[in-house]
C-alpha cells in the first residue's frame, strides 16, 4: 500500500527530515536502516510490527522516524537476524562482538571497561546504554526471604549452583508480576534478581558489609573466609566485569531459546543455568583450580601436564575455540592478581603450566586458568569460579533476553534432520 513508494524516494533521497517546528530529530528510511543495520525493507516491517512508528514526510517524499525511537530499537538489539550459513543457527545481536582476539561489548573494549567501571555499573549499561555511575543492585526483602529460606532447606553439601538454581526459583514465587515483559519491567528484574542470588549465599566469613555494600564485597564472603584486600576486590570485580556476555555461548542460547518463547526472566536465567552446568562451561575453572593446586602441591607444573597428557585429557585452562591468541579476559584478569600479594603462588604456577603446554602445543591461557588463579589465591573452594562466572553472566541472559523479547516470538526453531527408519514401519 504506498510502502513500498515510500520506500523507494526515501531511499534515493537519503534526507533527514524535522518536524515543522524542528523540536524533534527525524531520520529517512536510509539513516534508521544504517543506524539499525538492517536493510531498508526491514524498517518497514519494524514499522508493521509496531515496534517503530513512521511520519510522512510534510513533502510528500518518503516516510522519517525517531531517532530516538530508532537508537531505542538499537538498544534492545532488534534486529532481524542474518540468514544462517552452513545450516549454523546464526542470531544477529548488537551485545558483544569478539573480534581479532579482542572482546567488545556494544562496541567498547570489554577489558577496558573493567578499568573505568565496576560490574553493576557494566551490566546496567549494558541493558540500557546508559552508564550510571555508583548503580547498586538491592535485594527486595520478599525475594530474598524466599530464597534465604529455599537455600537454607537444601543438604549441607548442596553446591553454590544447587543453591543459585533454588534461590532463581524462590525469587521467582515471590513475583507475581513476573510474567510482565515490558522493557521497565525486565530491567526492574534484573536489578532485583542478581542480588538476591549473591545475598542469599549463605556467608563463609566474617559479613560482606550491608545489602548497599558493592555487589563484588558481598560475593567476596559467600566465596571465602578469607579478609578481602582491595587488590583482590578489583580483581573479582574484573572477573565478575569480564564474564558478563560472550556472545552466544551454550548457555546463552538456551537463555535466548527461553525468551524467544515468550519465558520471564526468572525462567530465562533458569534455562541459563541448566546449561552452564557441565565441566565444558560454566565449571570449566574448578578442573583448572585442582590443577594448580596439584602444580603447587607437587611443586612442578610439567610432572602434572604430562599426567594430563599421559591420560589423554586436555589441559584445563588453555585454548579458546575463538581466539587465535591468549584471551583477552585471561590477560586482563592475570595484570591485575599480580596486584595481589597473596596471589604470586597461583600465578607463578598459572604461566608455568602454560609455558610447559606451549612446547608441545600452541594453546594459549583462557579465562578459567586466570579465574582458578584467583579462586586459588583467595583460598576458595574449586565451585567459586563456577559461582562467579554465574552471577556474571546471568546479566549478559538478561541483556539477550530483552533483544529476543523485541523479536518475533518462537522464531528460533531449528529443523530437525532426521535420520531414523523411514516410514512405513511395522507397529513395535
Amino acid at each position: 500500500m504506498g510502502v513500498m513508494a515510500d520506500h523507494g524516494a526515501d531511499h534515493e533521497t537519503g534526507h533527514r527530515a524535522n518536524d515543522g517546528d524542528g523540536a524533534e530529530r527525524r531520520l529517512s528510511t536510509r539513516e534508521a536502516a544504517e543506524r539499525l543495520g538492517v536493510k531498508p525493507e526491514t524498517v518497514y516491517a519494524y514499522v508493521s510490527r509496531g515496534q517503530l512508528t513512521s511520519r510522512r514526510n510534510p513533502g510528500g517524499r518518503g516516510s522519517t522516524f525517531d531517532a530516538a525511537e530508532v537508537d531505542a530499537l538499537v538498544r534492545r538489539g532488534a534486529r532481524r537476524e542474518p540468514a544462517a550459513q552452513g545450516g549454523d543457527l546464526a542470531i544477529r545481536t548488537g551485545i558483544t562482538l569478539i573480534d581479532q582476539d579482542r572482546c567488545y561489548f556494544r562496541g567498547v573494549d570489554s577489558s577496558e571497561l573493567t578499568s573505568r567501571y565496576g560490574y553493576e555499573e557494566v551490566a546496567d549499561w549494558l541493558w540500557t546504554g546508559v552508564l550510571r555511575p555508583g548503580v547498586r543492585f538491592t535485594a527486595p526483602e520478599d525475594a530474598l526471604a524466599a530464597a534465604r529460606r529455599a537455600v537454607g532447606a537444601l543438604p549441607a553439601h548442596s553446591s553454590p549452583m544447587d543453591r543459585l538454581r533454588v534461590a532463581v526459583v524462590a525469587a521467582a514465587s515471590a513475583d507475581p508480576l513476573r510474567f510482565d515483559l515490558s522493557e521497565d519491567a525486565v530491567l526492574g528484574t534484573a536489578r532485583a534478581l542478581i542480588p538476591v542470588l549473591v545475598d542469599a549465599l549463605p556467608h563463609l566469613g566474617s559479613p560482606g558489609g550491608h545489602t548497599s555494600a558493592p555487589l563484588p564485597r558481598r560475593l567476596w564472603s559467600r566465596l571465602t573466609p578469607e579478609r578481602p584486600d582491595e587488590p583482590s576486590l578489583r580483581a573479582l570485580d574484573a572477573a565478575l566485569t569480564l564474564l558478563i556476555d560472550h556472545d552466544l555461548a551454550a548457555s546463552t542460547l538456551a537463555a535466548r531459546v527461553a525468551a524467544s518463547a515468550r519465558a520471564h526472566p526468572y525462567a530465562v536465567v533458569s534455562a541459563g543455568f541448566g546449561a552452564l552446568d557441565g565441566p565444558l562451561h560454566g565449571a570449566a575453572s574448578g578442573l583448572a583450580h585442582r590443577m594448580l593446586l596439584e602444580v603447587l602441591e607437587r611443586g612442578s607444573a610439567a610432572a602434572v601436564v604430562a599426567d594430563h597428557l599421559r591420560a589423554g585429557r586436555r589441559v584445563p585452562g588453555l585454548g579458546h575455540r575463538v581466539y587465535q591468541g591468549e584471551d583477552p579476559r585471561a590477560r586482563t584478569l592475570f595484570r591485575l592478581l599480580e596486584d595481589v600479594p597473596q596471589a604470586g603462588p597461583a600465578l607463578a604456577a598459572a604461566r608455568e603450566v602454560a609455558a610447559t603446554t606451549a612446547r608441545h602445543t600452541a594453546l594459549h591461557a583462557n579465562v578459567d586458568l586466570a579465574l582458578a588463579t584467583l579462586t586459588v589465591s583467595a583460598g576458595m573452594t574449586p565451585e567459586a569460579g563456577e559461582t562467579v562466572f554465574a552471577v556474571a553472566r546471568t546479566a549478559g541472559w538478561i541483556a539477550h533476553a530483552l533483544e529476543e523479547y523485541a523479536e518475533r516470538p518462537l522464531r528460533i526453531r531449528p529443523s530437525g534432520h532426521y535420520q531414523g527408519p523411514r516410514p512405513p514401519q511395522p507397529m513395535p
